[in-house]
């Protein structure tokens, strides 16, 4: 189990988180390049402080606009900007080839039976989601 917690993190530090700048960057560009402030925090599944923080970044390094809807003045539009287009291009391309070189390891029918064994993993971890006891580990640092 000590593995899943490093690939865990090596993902995390490669690949990027949800609510991140690049993930905030690549879902606008697979999403039209813009979507609303509390489309993109329903996506990210993080604070709407946190998301607020990390849009404030991005618009001070000229990556993204913000401008109130036409329909709906309360709603924020974010929008890419012609640089954010091309960071999250670049991004994306990074992403690619990471995710490209990262299972070089291992043959075509490898990759397609870790595939299988990690979905068969995940899926049963979300029926017990939820359902499992604190873990006496855990609980002792409650205390």
């Amino acid at each position: 189990m000590h593995d899943f917690g490093y690939f865990g993190y090596f993902l995390h530090i490669h690949a990027g988180g949800r609510a991140g700048k690049q993930h905030v960057l690549t879902w606008l560009l697979r999403n039209g390049s813009h979507l609303t402030q509390s489309e993109l925090k329903e996506h990210a599944g993080t604070a709407a402080a946190s998301l607020s923080e990390v849009l404030s970044k991005l618009e001070t390094k000229g990556l993204i606009e913000r401008a109130p809807l036409e329909n709906d003045r309360r709603q924020l539009d974010v929008r890419l900007t012609n640089e954010g287009i091309t960071k999250a291009v670049e991004i994306e391309a990074k992403k690619h080839e990471f995710e490209v070189n990262s299972l070089i390891p291992l043959s075509d029918s490898e990759k397609v039976q870790l595939v299988e064994m990690l979905d068969r993993i995940a899926n049963y971890w979300k029926t017990i989601e939820g359902k499992e006891e604190i873990p006496s580990c855990q609980q002792a640092l409650k205390n």
